[in-house]
């Protein structure tokens, strides 16, 4: 019988109702959210249920409940929902953080004795891995070369990723474990740089990275759950609530569901499937539900039509301005691309698309025109980044109510580059934020992290401003293409709920919304550009409760 008594308490336990009534107050708050039609609503309290949902919002005058389970006095400090980020890489940003990162150095010489300190400090890592190198800021003119790798380590094998994913740089140790020579041929979609008699030059673009990845260790499933909690605590700092996983492999996923399972997942993951074959793999026969309270669910796939303008993968019409010889990277044919997103959406997968250069989000419009005629209804055709566009493409995003996922601050990054790569001529349709509102796009801001920062209010700023944290260029770069501080927040939070068909159960604070929100330290309204930048989260709130605490 003494067996039994924890199970009968277990019983009991489980079997104990909840009131309906039970509710808690978040009072006292300088509260701010957008209504459904982006308009500004202030209030004083937030009245929860139990569950962590928002039962209203109280105004200063609105008579608070007797009765409640708790109450939170916030003393008066600003309160605001929390960010969805729709375009992110949550394991990426975790493994970033644990291994080499030279996303911070600003020339050759200063990422050489970053990665030999590093190399000092592990001396037992068999593999040196890392990423975030970006030769464009270091301005270098070239790609960097096995040969300058080898200069600082010869004996281990060195693997490290350009800060936008779209292209790898390896030693010549790393090149000998991938067996990678002279007579090794860039697969389709991919481009190995040469040198001299054709032997690999140590970097590796798009398709072609995988060459070098078949002989990288993968991580341990212990490895991963570290990479995630590192990502999960970062984002919350930064007051994420919810992201867009994409390019959720199934290894991913298994970490997110052990995360789940043990009561470990804070942040909101939607997440969409590496490909087809990883998405099935994971969902079966279409979407999940909705895991552990809202916090988890496979929403669809992602695929990819091109590369990234830094690496020149990006896929143009025409042919780069500094490589006249080049028009980037088209990884699908027109017939393999449609067959693939026709594939998911027979078991009605959303379909999220790579697209940077105007070639590729023309094809990837071309595909979707063609395929709403057969698949009907709500499909919310995703595509990522929609960076460069042809001008006469622009109107076609609003055309099936197309989601133009979109990063302000690769704008404020890329700006210096995009017009060495494409020329001033060919910028008008480029990172066209208030033409998509305009034309009827569904608009949804995110990061990319770790390509870049996870930091919402450095992306908000940029997407009224178009000017970098340095205030560059004056006035704005191409400013008529700035959207309102109203529209960039909508967009950094319905809008990246919407862009996931989360619309009804997260991105604002609403009754029947989760009480997803956060505790910063000002009026995000009021603040300058500078100010709104400079923006610290202090607690973060997901499902009504606190998640995250600035120490």
């Amino acid at each position: 019988m003494a067996r039994l008594a924890p199970l009968l308490l277990l019983a009991v336990t489980i079997m104990a109702p909840v009131s309906a009534q039970a509710e808690a107050l978040v009072d006292n708050v300088n509260g701010m959210t957008l209504d459904a039609d982006g308009k500004v609503v202030r209030f004083t309290g937030i009245l929860m249920t139990a569950d962590g949902k928002v039962v209203r919002l109280l105004g200063a005058k609105d008579k608070r409940p007797d009765r409640l389970d708790w109450r939170a006095d916030m003393k008066g400090r600003v309160l605001m929902p929390g960010f969805v980020d729709a375009h992110g890489h949550v394991m990426e940003l975790g493994f970033r953080a644990l291994e080499l990162d030279l996303s911070d150095t600003r020339s050759l010489d200063e990422a050489k004795a970053k990665i030999a300190a590093y190399v000092a400090a592990n001396p037992d890592r068999k593999w040196i891995l890392g990423g975030g190198w970006n030769q464009e800021r270091w301005r270098l003119g070239r790609f960097p070369t096995a040969a300058d790798l080898d200069a600082v380590v010869g004996d281990k094998p060195v693997w490290l990723a350009r800060i936008d994913g779209h292209a790898g740089w390896a030693n010549s140790a790393a090149l000998r474990e991938a067996g990678i020579s002279a007579a090794t041929v860039s697969p389709p979609g991919g481009r190995i740089e040469k040198g001299a008699g054709g032997k690999p030059a140590g970097v590796f673009v798009d398709a072609a990275q995988a060459l070098m990845q078949k002989a990288v260790p993968q991580p341990l499933p212990k490895d991963r759950d570290s990479a995630f909690l590192k990502a999960q605590a970062t984002l919350l700092s930064l007051g994420v609530t919810a992201a867009a996983d994409m390019g959720t492999s199934v290894d991913d996923w298994l970490s997110y569901r052990r995360m789940g399972d043990r009561g470990a997942l804070r942040v909101r993951i939607i997440s969409y499937g590496m490909g087809i074959d990883d998405t099935v793999r994971i969902g079966g026969t279409g979407p999940t539900p909705w895991l552990y309270a809202d916090r988890l669910r496979l929403a669809g796939v992602k695929l990819y039509g091109d590369g990234a303008l830094g690496s020149r993968g990006a896929w143009l019409k025409a042919p780069y301005a500094d490589a006249p010889g080049e028009k980037g990277l088209g990884f699908q044919t027109d017939t393999v691309l449609r067959n693939l997103m026709s594939r998911a959406a027979m078991d009605k997968y959303q379909v999220a698309v790579h697209a940077i250069g105007d070639r590729a989000n023309a094809q990837v419009l071309d595909a979707i025109d063609e395929l709403s005629d057969t698949y009907g209804g709500d499909r919310r055709w995703r595509i990522e980044h929609a960076q460069v566009v042809d001008p006469a493409d622009l109107p076609r995003f609003g055309k099936h109510g197309v989601i133009a996922s979109m990063q302000p601050t690769h704008q404020t990054s890329d700006r210096t580059m995009a017009e060495a790569r494409l020329g001033a001529a060919r910028l008008t349709g480029a990172y066209a934020w208030h033409t998509m509102l305009a034309d009827g796009a569904g608009l949804a801001f995110g990061s990319d992290f770790p390509v870049e920062s996870p930091d919402p209010f450095a992306g908000w700023a940029a997407a009224f401003t178009r000017q970098g944290a340095d205030g560059m260029p004056p006035g704005g770069w191409r400013p008529e293409e700035a959207v309102t501080r109203e529209q960039a927040w909508k967009a950094f939070t319905q809008g990246g709920a919407y862009a996931a068909f989360a619309e009804t159960v997260f991105g604002r604070l609403a009754p029947g919304q989760r009480a997803d929100f956060i505790i910063v330290d000002r009026d995000p309204l009021a603040a300058s550009p500078a100010e709104l930048r400079q923006t610290k989260v202090e607690e973060t709130w997901v499902g009504g409760e606190k998640v995250w605490e600035r120490k």
